[in-house]
């Protein structure tokens, strides 16, 4: 099947879905989809596919087609399915409580086809509570503001062999690892409709075209997991196992990994599950109980976001977030997941003060039952899929979150290295004439740069709620902010440690993120704009073809200090190694708008030395000066070497030799 043809099975036949009859699974005896070994799993908590069993499920039974469901509601006295096929009448469709002690509920509805919306309506055996819910497990929601759960049948056929089969080199920890960051609703938009946003096929050309021009090897979704707020940016899930219903079907989002992974373009999805949203429809008080949270609002609630905080300690529940976990890359072929804050499941005081929480049973401020969910989180999905990646958004010192489970660590692949976003956003803050005085800020990050596998970010979180766009953090006139922004990126991919950008920051847009309106693109028709762009694609291009800026991210041996004691000059020099050590890359960065002639530098061979990048170059919107392309070392020693080389720094600038 062509790629035309795949996206209109996926773009149409799934929205017709009256004329499309999908073949079912055969169950004979009903008591047999969830199987005795199922609530064994279930029950231990090591049951991480219940998206298998749980939720809705087409099938025929006794040659009858209809939708099997199951919802885990212990504490329900009863527990029905309503939805169009019933005229939502409460007592039509009655599921019935399993035997086994496990607190599921199923049933068999006849009749009940792909495209039908249904909650459960479950009557609580407390309080008399009555209240209609969304399926925890359902693999397809109706359009916000609407809130039910729609019965669905995947039907796409993948195309993205190639990139499945190679996936494990492409996310490898010494593989070229540079992350665009895209929030799909504000990406961009369609002026012709009113602004609206881009479904998902329009979003997979569209993206995928301007990724791989850019040169970036992933990009990562601000969450798609199913939100019933768009303000929240989908960091309040309600639907933890389904693509948002805002840009299209389920089948849709799958052709937009597959479209992305044909042109060699890994996707990574945030992932929430540290907290969840008090929406009714949702998880909150499912069956009349603190059944998904903590009962105790010093341990169930986070002041932070007004919302729930999951019971970890629940065996249930581990089933279901971790299930959830492996649903996407399952279904979805999903490369990897950034987990959103981490630090607030790691620590109970997290964000409260003294008498606001509760210690764990040693004392403690350690959050035991999140750091054990965690760890099983990680050794599941790297057993199951060792060629993705899980990435820990993690502000705090907890040491060895990229280190395996069986060392005491919490098993992530990558975390996000937010000390060294603070203190170098902080440091180019300073005017120039003030950075010798903060020279620290820039040198401290390579004391610990290899205690963790780390990716650095400048994430969406940094121009928000007033702290204003990337580039207008920069100092100075027009043409400075845009040479420190330039210096800022080619430091960034310089520094060990994989990469990630957000949205517009690879162009200068000026205003602060908007998750309402699209980025500002008409910028890229001023020469400034399109410089910085430009500088990004060159700078990808440099990333991705010399090792030594990727091979060796995570360990010393792959980075070594030339002279990062030049404070009052506010220069920075290194060397970045390949694993074979024969191919170094010497990265000389300008923290000023002073150019620094016959500036004397120590280099590890006698070689003629290649300008592989000089951020000040015209193209980019510099000043045009630089080394004429290259430079020869001779035999002076200096800084410990016994070659050095004389350079040309230019204003406000990196610039990177390799070997000629």
């Amino acid at each position: 099947m062509n790629e035309k043809q795949n996206k209109s099975n996926t773009t149409e036949q799934s929205i017709n879905t009256s004329i499309t009859k999908n073949q079912s699974i055969v169950v004979e005896n009903l008591d047999d989809f969830i199987s005795d070994y199922d609530i064994y799993l279930f029950r231990e908590g090591k049951h991480f596919s219940l998206h298998e069993k749980l939720g809705a499920h087409v099938i025929e039974h006794n040659n009858i087609r209809g939708t099997f469901f199951a919802v885990w509601a212990p504490n329900a006295e009863s527990v029905s399915v309503i939805g169009n096929f019933n005229d939502w009448q409460k007592e039509a469709n009655p599921l019935k409580r399993r035997k086994d002690e496990s607190g599921l509920w199923e049933g068999f509805v006849a009749g009940v086809e792909k495209g039908e919306a249904y909650k459960y309506f479950i009557r609580s055996k407390y309080k008399n509570y009555e209240v209609e819910k969304a399926d925890p497990v359902g693999f397809y929601s109706e359009q916000p503001p609407k809130t039910a759960s729609v019965v669905w049948e995947y039907n796409y056929n993948w195309n993205d062999e190639k990139w499945m089969n190679n996936r494990k080199k492409n996310n490898a920890l010494d593989s070229p690892f540079s992350v665009y960051e895209v929030h799909l609703e504000s990406w961009r938009r369609k002026p012709e409709e009113n602004m609206k946003p881009l479904n998902y096929s329009e979003l997979a050309e569209q993206l995928a075209a301007y990724v791989k021009e850019m040169g970036y090897t992933h990009v990562e979704l601000m969450p798609v997991t199913e939100y019933p707020f768009s303000g929240s940016w989908g960091y309040q899930v309600t639907g933890f196992f389904a693509p948002t219903s805002r840009f299209g079907t389920p089948d849709d989002f799958m052709y937009f990994i597959d479209y992305l992974h044909q042109n060699d373009i890994g996707v990574i999805i945030d992932w929430v599950p540290s907290h969840f949203p008090g929406d009714q429809h949702g998880l909150h008080f499912f069956d009349g109980t603190y059944l998904y949270e903590h009962q105790d609002r010093r341990k169930g609630y986070h002041p932070d976001w007004n919302s729930y905080i999951f019971n970890y300690g629940r065996n249930e529940i581990r089933n279901f977030l971790i299930s959830s976990a492996h649903s996407w890359m399952e279904q979805f072929h999903i490369d990897g997941i950034r987990v959103d804050a981490v630090a607030s499941m790691l620590y109970l005081d997290y964000s409260r003060k003294e008498g606001e929480w509760i210690p764990n049973e040693h004392g403690g401020r350690e959050n035991l039952d999140a750091i054990q969910f965690m760890r099983d989180m990680n050794e599941s999905l790297y057993s199951k899929f060792p060629d993705i990646q899980t990435i820990a958004e993690e502000s705090t010192a907890w040491p060895m979150v990229t280190r395996p489970v069986y060392t005491g660590g919490l098993g992530f692949g990558m975390k996000w290295n937010m000390g060294w976003m603070h203190d170098t956003l902080g440091y180019f803050k300073n005017e120039p004439i003030h950075r010798s005085y903060h020279h620290n800020q820039m040198t401290f990050s390579i004391m610990y740069a290899f205690n963790e596998n780390f990716m650095l970010s400048l994430s969406h979180d940094e121009v928000v709620h007033g702290k204003g766009s990337l580039i207008n953090k920069m100092p100075g006139d027009d043409w400075q902010k845009f040479a420190n922004l330039r210096t800022l990126f080619g430091y960034m991919f310089a520094h060990p440690g994989k990469k990630l950008h957000f949205m517009g920051m690879e162009f200068g847009q000026w205003k602060e993120w908007n998750h309402e309106s699209s980025l500002d693109w008409h910028l890229l028709d001023a020469e400034n704009h399109r410089g910085i762009q430009f500088f990004i694609k060159d700078l990808n291009s440099v990333y991705k073809r010399f090792p030594a800026l990727y091979e060796n991210d995570f360990l010393g041996e792959g980075f070594k200090w030339i002279d990062a004691n030049d404070s009052q000059n506010s220069i920075l020099s290194f060397i970045r190694y390949d694993k074979s050590g024969k191919n170094p890359v010497i990265v000389i960065a300008n923290f000023t708008p002073v150019p620094r002639h016959n500036y004397r530098v120590g280099v590890p061979e006698e070689v003629s030395w290649l300008e592989i990048l000089n951020s000040d170059a015209n193209q980019y919107g510099g000043s045009g000066m630089g080394n004429f392309g290259g430079v020869a070392s001779n035999p002076v020693p200096y800084h410990g070497e016994e070659q050095s080389i004389n350079v040309l720094l230019p204003p406000l600038s990196i610039v990177m030799f390799a070997k000629e």
